[in-house]
């Protein structure tokens, strides 16, 4: 009995150390863990470019299995299409995502305040802004009436959606998209629109640090003390798509390739312009797949090149030269859908491209139209000398050579003679009178 009664007490002391320990050991294996903030820099206008760099860091963060991601953002707004495919990377991110709008000056405008609001936890700078959420143009100017309602009602219950779920205040998000408003941080804070604000990053992570959010999985509590910071830079790639996706960068790259091609065509063996044509038409179409392209506006482009390629086969007078001016400047207005490209950009480069196309197709012709200088039948119209007398064939020097020829009547050696054809190798010449 005595052995059974020794047996509980060692069991009952073991069960209360390993009660008391538990609790500490899960408080050293939290010291212990490496933890990584993945740090994202979003800056500038919303494009493809941006939506491509911001899916690629959520999967570099995930095979990091990073802690939390945090996007710094300034930007003053883009394309609806790009801020979509971000908003959704964001909301169904497992990692816990961090909108922090900074440094001091910046701003979450327009398709920015979706992708704040869209954040687990929204953060901004003092000094910085929030809102002017109403649909407009890349060119700044609004949509037009026609299109306005249908936008604008889709817009704000986009966001009134995203605002709800993230319980932050859906009526002032409704409102930045219907009257373009816009609110400073501390404005923000006070309408329930963002979380916090915080000075820089440091103040940021310091702030995070025990909050709870909600994930796909559940809710996680963040440990954001010394945690270490992995920033995510863009590549290359990033770079350069973000470049040729300006809508005005891909018009001026398709203009210039169709015009390296259209002279390498008017004139083979120039290279240099086939070259240039050709690395600028793939750019151009390599930025195409980023942007929303209207098809009816890129033929019409192509079009137009076709008529100024005809105008060199074609004696039309100039009109399939007008025809392809017209064509050309259609199709840039149309070129993009919910794009303008800078009216100020496009009209000179109409006129350019025009005037190009004009020119090298006057030149072209007047070559095609022109006597050949050079083989046999350049020999048509050129002035030799007898050196044997034609009756009613001999021999003339001609061209730096000699060649038999022939003629209706004698002509004495010595006489000067013009070159009216040739037949095969002998030519058929008449007397040229003094």
């Amino acid at each position: 009995m005595k052995f059974i009664a020794l047996k509980r007490s060692f069991l009952a002391l073991m069960y209360l150390i390993v009660a008391f320990l538990l609790p500490l050991r899960s408080v050293l294996s939290e010291d212990r863990v490496h933890r990584i903030a993945f740090i994202m820099e979003l800056e500038g206008p919303i494009n493809p470019a941006m939506a491509m760099y911001l899916h690629r860091g959520f999967k570099e963060a995930k095979r990091q299995n990073a802690h939390i991601i945090i996007l710094r953002l300034d930007t003053p707004g883009g394309l609806a299409s790009s801020m979509r495919s971000m908003v959704k990377d964001i909301m169904n991110s497992d990692i816990p995502v961090v909108v922090f709008v900074a440094p001091n000056g910046a701003g979450a405008a327009s398709a920015g305040v979706l992708i704040t609001i869209s954040a687990h936890i929204a953060a901004m700078a003092p000094g910085t802004n929030i809102g002017a959420a109403h649909p407009v143009t890349v060119g700044g100017k609004e949509i037009n009436r026609t299109m306005n309602e249908k936008v604008l009602n889709d817009m704000a219950s986009y966001g009134r959606g995203i605002a709800k779920e993230k319980g932050r205040n859906h009526e002032w998000v409704e409102k930045a998209i219907r009257e373009s408003v816009s609110i400073t941080a501390k404005e923000a804070l006070k309408e329930g629109v963002i979380d916090m604000v915080a000075s820089d990053m440091d103040e940021l992570l310091k702030k995070l640090n025990g909050v709870m959010v909600d994930i796909k999985g559940g809710k996680i509590t963040l440990h954001t003390k010394d945690i270490e910071r992995s920033y995510f830079s863009p590549g290359l790639r990033d770079k350069i798509l973000k470049t040729i996706s300006d809508p005005n960068i891909a018009y001026i790259l398709m203009m210039i390739g169709l015009a390296g091609l259209y002279f390498e065509l008017a004139h083979p063996g120039a290279i240099f312009p086939g070259v240039i044509g050709g690395i600028s038409l793939i750019l151009a179409f390599y930025s195409f797949q980023t942007l929303p392209v209207n098809y009816a506006g890129l033929l019409l482009i192509i079009l137009g090149i076709i008529f100024f390629i005809a105008e060199l086969k074609v004696q039309s007078y100039g009109l399939l030269t007008i025809g392809g001016l017209i064509s050309l400047a259609l199709g840039s207005i149309m070129l993009f859908e919910n794009l303008k490209v800078s009216l100020r950009l496009m009209a000179p480069t109409i006129v350019l491209i025009g005037a190009f196309f004009a020119i090298v197709s006057a030149l072209a012709f007047k070559a095609y139209r022109s006597r050949p200088r050079s083989g046999l039948e350049g020999l048509i119209g050129e002035i030799g000398i007898v050196k044997e007398d034609i009756d009613p064939e001999g021999l003339v020097f001609v061209h730096g050579e000699y060649w038999k020829a022939v003629s209706d009547k004698k002509i004495p050696s010595g006489e000067k003679v013009e070159v009216q054809d040739i037949e095969g190798l002998l030519l058929k010449v008449r007397q040229i009178k003094r």
